[in-house]
């Protein structure tokens, strides 16, 4: 098939009841704000070159970056060069390198600059007559919430936004999507002056990791799982989020901001939506929205935020064998910051399927290790007709769902220990790995959401509902917490606060180890 019909939106590679074949975009340009931040010089840069290796992005695909560097086209490429070498999980090819070289524009600029968002305006303009873009522009807004206003303003003002029936204007925006309810219907008011609602693409990149996904795959294409996915059998659910790591010099965006907002806010309870929410009609976009709003509108925190609720900062201590600092005593960090560097919140559900289960979600910084599951642990058997020695080390069957590392599922249940004359029962686990099931590599999740934009897909892309339902679940403790003063210290290197232990322990349960 000649590249021509690719360059015109013709998928030479997927028909339209055969899709098993990879989606390949049309012709189209994505105008890039923030080229020179850390988030596009390590992951979207690397991504969007990952997409033309794999052969997913038009011949004639063009990216625009804008910036205020005064650079020549050359040093703008060379930027490009050095992201993609360092951080591209596909190997380095000249000829792709080439193919996406041809099409890379660079344009000077500040926010709140006119004549640079004029002289974008004819760069675009230059790439539907040279490239063949069509007019389909997706701009990439990978700058802080703050310079959103004023970037929407000028690529209205320019006419950057306007479209007609033929062609197509997104937007892409990345969390966090303000800082509280009130904020981040301010931001969606701002954005939805200029996009319509459905040009608008809010990326949080964990719903792009296959791992995440396959929790719809888990429960609704089996059907051992979803008759004993409720309260009836469930327990309780734990969803961890822990890092290894400190703020690796994000001070500036960190400090203020904290454990909550930065993950639980998003990640968290986008885990618990695909984990909870009732099975959607289809996976198209409206319905698998509709299932994760109305679950999501569900969801509460008991009335006692004290007893419901921990927080931390992290002290120096040993992250392996390494000494590491503080939280207060890091760079550019207030020593009187009140931010939380931990997490964890117990949440309920009010819904037929969930009434009385306790979800716990936690996340931190310089935890014992890098990990992020989901585990839903089950009630125990209501009679075990066996010695209570036999039994002595028998935990509670759970299903684990490891979203990072090591993806994969695992199940854990009671076996008998072999030997002849006893009856003795202990845990085991039963374990599936992405990584020795299927002989491809899973693609980076930017790789998917920016072709899933650029397609025009919008299930993995959260709406404004869901934002402001997740906002509103969260400000009565960010209010809490900010009338209590200090997050209470932890050593760097553990599981977090003695508060966050005391949490489950009031309920007589303990966080799993990962």
């Amino acid at each position: 098939m000649s590249p021509a019909r690719v360059a015109r939106g013709i998928n030479p590679l997927r028909g339209p009841d055969d899709r098993r074949l990879p989606r390949i975009a049309g012709p189209c340009s994505m105008v890039m704000f923030g080229i020179t931040g850390d988030l596009a010089q390590k992951k979207l840069l690397p991504a969007i070159y990952d997409l033309t290796n794999r052969g997913l992005l038009p011949p004639n695909f063009t990216l625009i970056g804008f910036a205020r560097r005064d650079w020549s086209l050359a040093e703008f490429t060379d930027v490009v060069r050095r992201a993609v070498q360092a951080g591209a999980r596909t190997p380095f090819r000249e000829e792709s390198w080439r193919a996406l070289a041809d099409g890379l524009r660079f344009v000077s600029g500040s926010f709140d600059d006119e004549a640079g968002f004029d002289r974008l305006a004819d760069e675009v303009a230059r790439a539907d007559v040279e490239r063949g873009t069509d007019g389909n522009h997706a701009f990439y807004l990978s700058i802080p919430p703050a310079a959103f206003g004023d970037v929407c303003k000028q690529l209205e003002r320019s006419g950057l936004t306007r479209q007609d029936p033929s062609s197509w204007r997104r937007v892409i925006i990345e969390k966090p999507f303000g800082h509280d309810l009130a904020s981040a219907r301010a931001l969606n008011e701002i954005v939805e002056s200029v996009f319509p609602p459905e040009s608008v693409f809010r990326i949080d990149h964990y719903l792009g990791k296959e791992t995440v996904q396959n929790i719809l795959a888990l429960r609704f294409a089996n059907g051992m799982f979803e008759p004993v996915w409720n309260s009836n059998y469930v327990d309780h659910v734990q969803i961890t989020m822990a890092e290894d790591i400190g703020i690796s010099g994000r001070a500036g965006y960190y400090d203020g901001i904290g454990a909550a907002r930065d993950v639980i806010q998003n990640h968290l309870l986008q885990l618990l939506a695909l984990t909870t929410m009732e099975e959607p009609n289809s996976f198209d976009a409206d319905a698998l929205r509709a299932e994760k709003e109305k679950v999501l509108a569900a969801v509460h925190s008991p009335s006692d935020l004290a007893l419901a609720t921990a927080r931390g900062q992290y002290a120096a201590g040993w992250q392996g064998s390494q000494k590491v600092t503080g939280f207060l005593q890091e760079d550019g960090i207030d020593p009187e910051s009140t931010t939380e560097t931990y997490a964890a919140v117990k949440l309920l559900v009010d819904s037929r399927r969930w009434a009385g289960v306790p979800f716990y979600l936690r996340t931190g910084k310089r935890l014992g290790k890098r990990v992020t599951e989901v585990a839903v642990v089950f009630k125990r058997a209501p009679h075990l007709p066996f010695a209570d020695t036999a039994t002595s080390e028998l935990g509670e069957n759970a299903i684990v769902i490891r979203v990072q590392p090591d993806e994969g599922i695992t199940i854990r249940f009671g076996s008998k220990v072999p030997g002849a004359g006893s009856m003795e029962v202990r845990d085991v686990t039963m374990d599936f790995g992405y990584g020795s099931a299927f002989t491809q590599a899973s693609p980076e999740a930017y790789e998917r959401l920016i072709l899933d934009v650029l397609l025009g897909e919008p299930p993995l892309f959260p709406r404004h509902a869901e934002v402001e339902t997740s906002w509103r679940i969260l400000d009565p403790i960010e209010r809490f917490w900010a009338r209590k003063g200090r997050p209470q210290p932890y050593d760097a290197g553990t599981w977090g606060p003695a508060d966050a232990d005391a949490l489950l322990r009031r309920d007589g349960r303990e966080w799993r180890m990962p």
